[in-house]
């Protein structure tokens, strides 16, 4: 079955031709977009994540009365799109989140590896869900996707898309694992026709996270399924956003790819900690430490 669905689409996709479409992107239109009015639409696109072996429900609560508090401190600007925990704080953070419209998401299905038995990863979800998860991230199986068990990849993630219920689920891909344009444009694929609500660079745990190349053929390829499907899917960059202009960047390839309507914090996220603090210093124009 899926090699019918693959069939409809160019998976030979030439590595140095994304990297001169994305080159040429960033030189003649991230400029355009370097504005106080998208600086302020990326802070309300961010998933304020916290996924520290230190973690615990102390820190957690006291992450999410950061965003309680932000919402009263700068009432003008607009909150984070979501929380990202593990799903042992699910819990503590529906009950603490005061804000309305911030998603509780957590990383599930054995994060980030996805190492476990698929028993394991629909547990983990289903009980994230019960305790307040409204968004689940899942890891694909990168060793079946790179073995080409196509097979065990989707069933996977049809598996715990089932154990989200009526919760959205992004599927990770980690980009830096699977090398070229062509197993990035296949994973997409896969990962959409198999249930994802949306695609998801990287965990952030690993050695190339996110880059802009990587986006431009996952940009590519959910502007693919959509002409295809009419199915509208979601796409988030995480780890290694580490300034502003990165920010700039992805913004800049899911305009110049996707287009307007995929320009909203439903549909367009980015995984970070450190890059809300950076956002927020240049919308106030001084050094802010609030996260």
């Amino acid at each position: 079955m899926y090699e019918e669905a693959l069939s409809k689409y160019n998976l030979e996709v030439n590595d140095q031709e994304v990297k001169e479409a994305v080159k040429h992107i960033i030189a003649t239109k991230v400029h355009q977009n370097d504005t106080p009015e998208v600086k302020q639409f990326l802070m309300g696109s961010v998933e304020l994540t916290t996924l520290k072996t230190t973690d615990s429900e102390t820190s957690v609560m006291a992450f999410t009365e950061r965003v309680n508090a932000f919402d009263e401190a700068y009432p003008t600007l607009p909150h984070v799109a979501t929380i990202c925990v593990y799903p042992k704080f699910a819990k503590i953070v529906s009950e603490t989140l005061e804000v309305d419209g911030v998603e509780v998401a957590c990383v599930s299905g054995s994060f980030p590896s996805s190492q476990s038995l698929i028993e394991v990863k629909t547990v983990e979800t289903s009980l994230a869900v019960k305790d307040g998860a409204t968004e689940i991230d899942i890891v694909m199986n990168v060793g079946a996707f790179l073995d080409g068990d196509f097979e065990t990849v989707i069933d996977e993630i049809q598996q715990q898309k089932e154990a989200c219920g009526d919760k959205k689920m992004k599927v990770i891909l980690e980009t830096g694992c699977l090398k070229t344009a062509k197993n990035i444009k296949t994973a997409s694929l896969l990962a959409m026709y198999s249930g994802a609500d949306y695609i998801k660079t990287s965990t952030g745990k690993l050695e190339p996270a996110a880059t802009p190349e990587a986006a431009y053929v996952m940009c590519q390829a959910i502007k693919e399924y959509y002409d295809e499907t009419g199915v509208q899917i979601g796409f988030k960059p995480a780890g290694g956003l580490n300034s502003v202009m990165d920010a700039l960047i992805y913004y800049t390839i899911v305009k110049e790819v996707l287009g307007e309507k995929w320009l909203t914090n439903e549909w367009f996220r980015m995984g970070t900690s450190r890059l809300a603090n950076l956002l927020l210093s240049e919308i106030v124009g001084k050094e802010v430490k609030f996260f």
